[in-house]
């Protein structure tokens, strides 16, 4: 791989996440100290160092038009790889290589589940957009629940790779899990990220028989910018508009039950994306809910420094409103990305997910409403 191309992986890697709007700051928490971040430093450390005036100009680019800040910091980047083949070195083991989870070590999935890998669901022109299906390798009899879950970075970084152990501990649990990637930010605005989700949900529900899934039992599962997604399937399952042209077409995208970690409900409250106020309340969950809304697990960390506390006040809140099953766990102590790594918070989090899932999908169906 030649330097350009390294440094360009890099960047996608990185600075899509250091720069971009705040949920894809949840990487930068996940990871140990150093890496990526520690590379990126380096070389930003080094500029200051040696251009103060333009280091100092560089970070008012940063707040002001993030995109030209993006391809100085490439530029920037790539003339020190040219120079120091150690830092081309060490770019080079950074790239974050397929089953990783978090930048965490990879994630194998046992033997008690198997991986339909890469199954593509949704097409624009040549563009395809895949999902990894997770199923118990002894699937108990009749049809199975199934959950979407959609992994975070703020719209604009990861895999499905990442949340690949949430659909394997799922499968684990007799459920399916349909482990969803997305077109992310700049390719496609948010809007699109909400087409591709809605698009997988479509796929899953209208290729039900074919993987024994019950498509009247369908689960959500995210965090930060999936949270947001799995919430907006949760509850703009009405919104015709927001369907897109991802395939199969006339087939619900409803979901019955969602559970979301650390949610932007409200985008025109949010103020990080930089939307109009109607481009942002065409994107916010919290704008349609209704007393037809699925069934909401809501988890998030009081002190999150990245997506605030109040995102999830304002969703439990409209959901309690419209008298919809609701529950909001707070996390006195952590941080944005709590679900991150294998501590206590981390374990509780895929436990109270289970165990709602569990109760919501598995004790009896989901009625279906008209518009599911």
């Amino acid at each position: 791989m030649n330097t350009h191309a390294l440094t360009s992986a890099f960047l996608g890697l990185t600075l899509a996440t250091v720069t971009a709007s705040a949920p894809a700051r949840e990487e930068r928490q996940s990871q140990p100290g150093g890496g990526r971040q520690g590379v990126y430093a380096e070389v930003l450390g080094k500029y200051k160092a040696d251009h103060p005036a333009e280091h100092a100009k560089l970070m008012k680019l940063r707040q002001t038009d993030r995109d030209a800040f993006r391809k100085k910091v490439g530029e920037l980047v790539r003339e020190a790889a040219e120079k120091d083949p150690d830092l081309r070195k060490r770019l080079r083991g950074r790239q974050r290589q397929p089953g990783r989870t978090g930048g965490a070590t990879p994630f194998k999935v046992p033997e008690t589940v198997k991986v339909e890998r890469d199954i593509v669901y949704a097409k624009y022109g040549r563009r395809e957009v895949k999902l990894d299906l997770y199923l118990p390798d002894k699937p108990p009899a009749g049809k199975l629940p199934c959950i979407m879950v959609v992994h975070g970075g703020g719209w604009r970084s990861g895999d499905k790779s990442r949340f690949a152990r949430f659909a394997s501990a799922f499968a684990e649990k007799g459920f399916a899990a349909a482990c969803i990637g997305y077109r992310l930010r700049p390719e496609v605005q948010v809007r699109q990220c909400v087409e591709d989700a809605k698009a997988a949900t479509r796929w899953v529900r209208a290729n039900a028989a074919k993987h024994q899934i019950d498509p009247e039992r369908l689960g959500a599962f995210g965090g930060s910018a999936g949270a947001h997604l799995v919430a907006m399937l949760g509850t703009s399952f009405k919104a015709k508009k927001l369907e897109g042209a991802g395939g199969n077409e006339g087939v619900s995208s409803r979901v019955h039950a969602v559970v979301a970690l650390a949610t932007p409900a409200d985008l025109t409250a949010f103020g990080r994306l930089g939307a109009e106020k109607e481009a942002a309340k065409l994107i916010s969950p919290a704008a349609y809910v209704d007393a037809d809304s699925a069934k909401f697990l809501l988890m998030h960390a009081r002190g999150d420094r990245v997506v605030p506390y109040k995102q999830s006040t304002i969703l439990m809140e409209r959901l309690t409103a419209a008298k919809v099953q609701a529950r909001l766990i707070t996390l006195e102590g952590g941080s944005h990305a709590f679900w991150n790594g294998t501590g206590a918070a981390t374990k509780k989090a895929l436990a109270d997910a289970i165990e709602f899932f569990q109760k919501t999908l598995k004790a009896k169906k989901a009625k279906p409403t008209a518009a599911g």
